[in-house]
């Protein structure tokens, strides 16, 4: 598997203008809390009522698959998992809360907005005049958001590197 290091690098090399990264600064959060939107507005079926009480309005598959995604996080770093964890539990409290607005379909806007902000990354990537990265490899759909918090944590000293024992 990958170092952190290695993915961000490999990612960085199509994220070196300055527009397109100040684009994806944007909408790199903003697509995954449309996505986020989105999953959580699939039919919960038979997620629905597995969990009872305060936790049920998460009881869908968004909340699923930002497990599976945190666990992939923590797979690659347990800094890296940690900062992911706190991320898309506040996603997931962001959506159900606009989710609770009623004031549009959820769906509707996240697939709006989703769509919007993909077409501003591939003009980003137009004038970075570099393909997306997952068109290479789909995990670089995961590896984006990683790649914004690597700046935080480098701004605040955080290392984020899972430290490797090597066996004599």
């Amino acid at each position: 598997m990958k170092t952190p290091t290695e993915w961000f690098d490999e990612y960085g090399d199509s994220h070196q203008n300055p527009v397109n990264k100040r684009i994806h600064w944007v909408c790199v959060p903003i697509i995954f809390i449309t996505t986020v939107g989105l999953v959580w507005s699939i039919p919960a079926g038979p997620l629905e009522g597995l969990l009872e009480g305060s936790l049920s309005p998460y009881s869908n598959w968004a909340t699923l698959a930002s497990i599976l995604a945190v666990i992939y996080y923590f797979a690659l770093s347990s800094s890296i998992g940690l900062g992911m964890l706190v991320w898309c539990t506040f996603t997931l409290w962001l959506v159900a809360g606009l989710d609770q607005l009623g004031w549009a379909p959820l769906w509707a806007t996240s697939l709006t907005v989703f769509v919007l902000a993909w077409i501003v990354q591939l003009v980003g990537h137009r004038i970075e005049g570099k393909k997306p990265s997952f068109f290479k490899d789909l995990q670089f759909l995961l590896i984006g958001p990683a790649w914004l918090l690597h700046f935080i944590y480098q701004r605040l000293g955080i290392n984020y590197e899972t430290q490797r024992h090597s066996t004599p």
